[in-house]
């Protein structure tokens, strides 16, 4: 257990939930957020899980399922995060917390509170490198989104998405001059969008 954790079980609080996303900075694939409760025992070498390699964020995304208490996970579509990346988030922030069976007695999400939450909660900067089950979400988020984009790469060959997840980078950048934007790119990101200008 985590000190923060043992704090706010000494306050009487239960079932503490950590929540956390990935893919907000990417400009192609979906947002994934996920939530966790923890159980007993807690998987050994849970970090941020952009500190992690993908073999060690694989081994313990299916320790966290064997072994957590609950687990939950949503998402948000390229359109939806196109029209508000920041509104999209904090609802699949609340998804993911709101699936949760059993329910939380507290939340701690990474980086900014999520408002309408059905139970108490904090944003907690960098609490996916300080709290126990914002990590584990941060690894269930992470590794649920990069096994996503590993299919639209085979649904949209040419793009790279299996190797750069859908984020900005030259092979990307190539790929969509070459290809124009897919279904999957998000057009409020200017490099897609200024493509969408001249392939239309």
């Amino acid at each position: 257990m985590d000190p923060y954790e043992r704090v706010l079980r000494d306050a009487g609080y239960s079932c503490i939930a950590g929540a956390d996303e990935a893919g907000r900075g990417a400009c192609a694939g979906p947002l994934v957020a996920a939530a966790v409760i923890l159980g007993d025992e807690v998987p050994a070498g849970l970090d941020d899980s952009k500190r992690l390699t993908p073999a060690c964020r694989d081994a313990l995304f299916n320790t966290i399922l064997a072994t957590a208490r609950a687990v939950a996970i949503a998402s948000a579509g390229p359109a939806e995060c196109d029209a508000g990346i920041q509104r999209a988030n904090l609802r699949a922030l609340r998804d993911a917390v709101v699936g949760l069976s059993p329910a939380p007695g507290f939340a701690i999400v990474d980086g900014f509170a999520v408002p309408g939450l059905p139970c108490p909660s904090i944003g907690m900067w960098k609490g996916d490198q300080l709290v126990a089950a914002v990590s584990a979400a941060s690894i269930i988020a992470k590794v649920t989104r990069d096994r996503v984009m590993v299919a639209l790469d085979e649904r949209y060959p040419g793009y790279g998405f299996a190797v750069h997840k859908g984020y900005v980078t030259r092979l990307h950048q190539r790929a969509l001059v070459e290809l124009g934007p897919c279904p999957e790119h998000r057009r409020s990101f200017r490099n897609v969008s200024s493509l969408c200008d001249v392939t239309g």
